[in-house]
């Protein structure tokens, strides 16, 4: 996909920022991260470029994440406004838009740590983006900051307007917030980088690479929201029916998409349409939609599910469970069921995590695997159950945990008895091979 993309030519580099006018408009970036941590890259991958307006949804969130979703959005909607991004224009309350477009953008700079000093504002914003790419990716470009502020007519006219209506916090210093959404535009980042950051996103709001969560699980979903609505500008509600996929949009070619419990995927290529999207970015997006299946739903035509896994890999996905299970590992059997994971795997013995979980008395995990369909009446190799293994370790917490679970299977399987006449059936009830 990367190469048939890479063959297309149209559009221009952005020349309204003149920094921004020197980019390689033949430079192309194509970077993965899943939420496991698995990481692929293409093209110009160390190759640092300005974030731009992908900016936007990371300022969002910090504000959210600082204040509320009730306080940010007394001061900015949350409806597509159907104007261009830049468009000196508020909604019916007086408010910007959305967080997506320069106004709510500007917005949302205002709502950042209001109370610290201008360089504290910035650090709060530059650390936020080191701790969701996970890695030594993000940097700043003064000459492009520069030259943003040199050239900002526009954002300036957007935000005399909002306070002429009122929609600014009481007190908010229009040149301090002004300088912040400039530094924040003028952030950069590699694809890797910016993969991992919608990887991030795309893992209800912890790092896949440091395992840190940096976003609330609301606050991450609430700005997922927004992407999907408003996210590249005057072709989201396209991009969201032929797409269909979170993801943000910037001038500088900058694309990235987040897939919810699958991935975040960033994509670089300078050359912009007429509406600012990267040429190559919604391309590469296009196909990456048409080429899978990221909805769980059955697979259509020639579309691939990204997720399946071979019988190989479906044995090791056993051995993994089955040690969390041993180890009383919470975190990572929640990791691995958030990967849709059959709790119910078993190892070349035939036991399943229930049974390691038993063996070592985590009865903390037997109260978490039961509720998810774990099957309370399966048999090792050797006949024993769950509740065998418990019994022999002498753990009363699992045994008290295991026995309702396989007094409900046999009542359900002497109901089937009855139901069939049969006395035959009953020979295939567990038995308790401890006692």
């Amino acid at each position: 996909m990367f190469e048939d993309v890479r063959q297309h030519r149209g559009g221009e580099v952005a020349s309204y920022i003149p920094q921004l006018a020197r980019a390689d408009a033949d430079g192309f970036a194509v970077a993965v991260c899943t939420i496991d941590g698995q990481r692929f890259s293409i093209g110009d991958t160390t190759t640092r470029y300005c974030v731009q307006s992908t900016c936007k949804p990371i300022n969002y969130a910090i504000a959210l994440d600082q204040l509320g979703i009730d306080t940010v959005h007394r001061h900015v909607g949350r409806e597509p406004s159907g104007h261009s991004f830049n468009e000196i224009t508020l909604n019916a309350k007086g408010l910007p838009h959305n967080p997506m477009i320069n106004a709510g953008a500007i917005m949302c700079a205002s709502l950042i740590a209001p109370d610290l000093s201008a360089a504290d504002r910035f650090d709060t914003v530059l650390q936020t983006w080191e701790r969701l790419a996970g890695q030594g990716s993000v940097g700043f470009d003064n000459a492009v900051f520069l030259s943003e502020r040199d050239t900002a007519d526009r954002n300036f006219a957007l935000a005399y307007f909002m306070r002429e209506n009122g929609a600014f916090p009481v007190g908010t210093d229009l040149k301090a917030t002004l300088d912040l959404y400039f530094q924040c535009c003028s952030i950069t980042v590699d694809a890797p980088g910016m993969a991992t950051i919608a990887a991030t996103f795309a893992n209800g709001g912890v790092c896949p690479l440091s395992n840190e969560r940096v976003f609330t699980a609301d606050t991450t979903k609430n700005c997922l929201s927004l992407m999907a609505s408003c996210g590249l500008y005057d072709f989201s509600g396209e991009f969201a029916f032929t797409v269909g996929l979170p993801a943000k949009s910037g001038v500088s070619g900058a694309l990235f998409i987040t897939i919810p419990g699958v991935c975040g995927v960033a994509i670089w290529s300078p050359r912009l349409d007429v509406l600012g999207n990267s040429v190559r970015g919604v391309e590469f997006a296009g196909r990456l939609a048409k080429t899978f299946s990221f909805d769980g739903l059955p697979e259509t035509g020639d579309q691939i599910d990204p997720r399946h896994r071979s019988i190989e890999a479906a044995i090791d996905q056993a051995t993994y469970f089955c040690a969390a299970a041993a180890k009383g590992d919470l975190t990572e059997l929640r990791r691995l069921v958030a990967r849709s994971i059959d709790v119910n795997l078993a190892d070349y013995d035939g036991r399943t995590a229930l049974h390691l979980a038993a063996s070592e008395g985590h009865a903390d995990v037997l109260r978490y695997l039961l509720p998810l369909g774990a099957a309370a009446d399966s048999t090792d190799r050797w006949g024993n159950t769950p509740l065998d293994d418990a019994i022999r370790n002498g753990d009363e917490e699992s045994i008290a945990r295991l026995q309702p679970k396989m007094s409900e299977v046999g009542e359900h399987q002497k109901g089937e008895v009855s139901a069939h006449g049969s006395i035959e059936a009953l020979a295939f009830l567990p038995t308790n091979k401890a006692a």
